[in-house]
Parts: C-alpha cells; structure tokens; sequence
C-alpha cells in the first residue's frame, strides 16, 4: 500500500493549496489511480482500494454517517454504513481512501481555506475525488459522445447514484447548472451527491481484528 500511496501524494506540493488547485490533484490522484491499478473502463471496481495491503474495509450497521477512516495497530480502517445501497457505499469507500491520502499532510494542504469553511472544503475534495475515480472525465465523455446521456443509464454503466452522475455531468459540462468545475464554489451543499454524509474524521474503535481475505469472502463492491 505504500508504494500506491506514494505515488498518488507525489502529486501533492506540501503547502497549502488553493481551492481550484485541491481539486485538480485529487483528479490527477483519481487518474493516476487507475493507471496503477490497469483499469481502463467502467465500473471501476472496487477491489482497487479493498485488495490493497493494510487496509481494512467494515460494512456496519450502527455507524450514523456514510463513512469514517481510522488508523490502529498499523492497519487503516475504513468503516462504511451498511444500510446504505452499494452504489452510495462505493462513493463512500472512494471518498474515504482520498482521506487517507490526505492524512500525513492534512495540517497543511488546507490552510489556505478559512477556518470556518475548511472542514465542508476538505469533504468536498474527498467527494470530487471520488467522482473522479469512479467517473473519470474522459470516460464520461466518451460514453456521452457515443450517444450514452440519460443520467440514469450512465449511472448504471458506470455504477454510481443517478445523483452522483449528475453532479459528476455539471462538473464536466455535460449539462446544465454548474459549469465545469462548478464544485469549485462556496456552496458545497448544492454539489454533495447524496444527502448523506461523511464526516471526514478519525474514528476510533476495537482493535482491528478481521482480515482482508475474511473481508473480501463476506462482502463484495461489484454492482448487482
């Protein structure tokens, strides 16, 4: 897992970014990702985050927000709220990893942005790269211009919410509303894909217990 997680911070100047600058390495992140992992079309599976080394990944049912990501005993840990469809789940668990990403500098890359608006920014990066990972930009584009462009059928094709496509359609241009990199505003609200959350924080719990191949025979990311 280092190595992946080197190479995607590699993207990352250690300093604090600007706004518009946050959002173009987490989609630099996304692309890089899947060049690493050899994914060239969609779905984007999800075994690209689960299959790496250290990391654990918990479907449970008590958990009151979408996600949250803890580092224990040497394992990263990212918890995810079973009740919610797969489809939200594999957003959360991308917008989760982008955490992870940010975490040995998250003191620093954010402080650019006002105290009072930096955590809601933060989210709204993880959001972006998850959009970016799982709905990568030239791929849109590609299905849109081969004649693919109701929200809904794209959303099945690429495994994601009807909601999460359309946002994912704004930010690109592909329809109306916000132009291109219109998560890039002040209102975040209006750009989150869900109406449910992820808190971004750390989130401590038992020691980790379970492994990744237990994890991978109970619980699959694959749409049905």
């Amino acid at each position: 897992m280092s190595g992946v997680l080197t190479e995607l911070r590699d993207f990352v100047p250690i300093r604090p970014l600007r706004r518009a600058e946050a959002l173009r390495i987490a989609e630099q992140q996304a692309a890089r990702f899947l060049r690493l992992a050899g994914v060239a079309e969609p779905p984007v599976p999800m075994r690209i985050i689960t299959d790496l080394p250290r990391l654990l990944v918990e479907q449970v049912h008590w958990l009151p927000v979408s996600g949250v990501t803890d580092w224990s005993n040497g394992y990263w840990m990212i918890l995810l709220r079973s009740a919610e469809p797969p489809m939200r789940q594999r957003f959360s668990l991308a917008h989760e990893f982008k955490h992870i990403l940010d975490d040995r500098f998250r003191q620093v890359l954010y402080q650019a942005v006002p105290q009072h608006e930096r955590k809601e920014f933060v989210e709204a990066v993880c959001d972006f790269f998850a959009g970016c990972l799982l709905v990568p930009r030239p791929w849109l584009k590609a299905a849109w211009g081969s004649g693919l462009q109701a929200p809904k059928e794209l959303a099945e094709r690429f495994a994601v919410s009807q909601r999460a496509m359309e946002v994912r359609l704004q930010q690109t241009g592909l329809s109306g509303g916000r132009a291109r990199c219109g998560v890039a505003t002040a209102d975040w609200s209006l750009q989150r894909p869900e109406n449910t959350e992820s808190t971004g924080r750390y989130y401590r719990r038992r020691p980790l217990a379970p492994s990744n191949e237990q994890y991978k025979k109970e619980v699959t990311y694959e749409p049905h």
